[in-house]
């Protein structure tokens, strides 16, 4: 059985899409649902899904490391980043190398890093008038955005597009190719 931790900030529609798409494979358990935001509404979909969900400020984070003891006790083989915005402390990354995957919603090495995320990453796009985006999936590393890529998925962005316009595509892209690549992580 692999077991697959999950992490969010928002409204946590990624996490259900995943949840769904393994719900009927025995062979994975998604353990338990974080988040750093206490009015997240991911919590409501955790409370909907039957899973678990934890809830936790910065220092339980950061400095006294009370989430990263709940994930060594868990032994995760996957922890998740379904739209957390938070860096991950060193201690993490070390406790699981290559075990910590993100996704972010542009073709990166453009539109990462600190305060790129959501819809600013969208706005972005489209006041550059780039004619692509997509997502990227990646391990996570100690800076924000700059792991390694395991998985890019494109989208044409239209000069008629508006940011909501791309959000919509990118997040198709996000929902079909981001429970597959941790489909082919867990069985490689």
């Amino acid at each position: 059985m692999k077991k697959i931790v999950l992490f969010a900030s928002g409204s946590g529609s990624n996490v259900e899409n995943i949840v769904n798409y393994f719900k009927e494979n025995p062979k994975v358990e998604i353990t338990k649902v974080y988040t750093n935001n206490p009015n997240a509404y991911v919590i409501e979909r955790c409370k909907e899904l039957g899973l678990p969900c934890f809830v936790f400020g910065r220092k339980d984070f950061r400095e006294n490391l009370l989430v990263l003891e709940d994930l060594r006790a868990i032994e995760p083989d996957l922890i998740v980043l379904a739209g957390f915005l938070w860096l991950v402390p060193k201690e993490y990354i070390k406790a699981f190398p290559d075990q910590i995957i993100n996704i972010h919603p542009a073709l990166l090495p453009k539109y990462g890093g600190k305060g790129m995320y959501g819809q600013h990453v969208h706005e972005a796009v489209v006041a550059n008038r780039e004619s692509e985006s997509g997502i990227t999936i990646h391990f996570v590393n100690e800076r924000y955005d700059e792991g390694n890529t395991i998985c890019q998925a494109r989208c044409e962005v239209l000069s008629t597009d508006t940011a909501e316009d791309v959000a919509k595509k990118v997040h198709a892209l996000e929902y079909e190719y981001f429970p597959k690549t941790i489909q082919e992580l867990l069985e490689a």
